[in-house]
């Protein structure tokens, strides 16, 4: 007998490794913003680059936490970028990204309303 968990059409992450990640088994090689309904290209080019309008850009969708990967290593990004998520009410975590896609789908078949943030290095 096989056990399978039962995900629906919600989008989970399904591997990652150097240069990529996999959501539904697609691999993907660009920076990605990932909810159980939706797969975002993000339009960042690196981590230095991350500015107030790409943390706007989350906080338009109204998610219940953002789990933001970091690539290969965890960094933290400036306080200043967080403020606007934690003023809205949505809460903000930081990780490397493979800990970032594992959390994601914790928290996504919790039925928590998670959104990831993750950058690909």
């Amino acid at each position: 007998m096989k056990l399978q968990l039962e995900t629906g059409s919600q989008n989970l992450f399904t591997g990652y490794g150097p240069g990529y990640v996999a959501v539904n088994g697609e691999r993907r090689c660009t920076h990605l913003v990932v909810s159980a309904a939706q797969i975002l290209e993000w339009d960042i080019v690196n981590f230095e680059a991350l500015s107030t309008l790409h943390v706007e850009s989350l906080i338009a969708h109204k998610p219940e936490i953002v789990i933001f990967g970091t690539g290969s290593t965890l960094r933290f990004p400036h306080p200043s970028l967080s403020q606007p998520l934690y003023s809205a009410g949505i809460g903000f975590e930081v990780m490397d990204t493979q800990s970032a896609c594992r959390t994601y789908n914790v928290l996504c078949a919790e039925g928590r309303k998670v959104m990831a943030a993750v950058l690909i290095e």
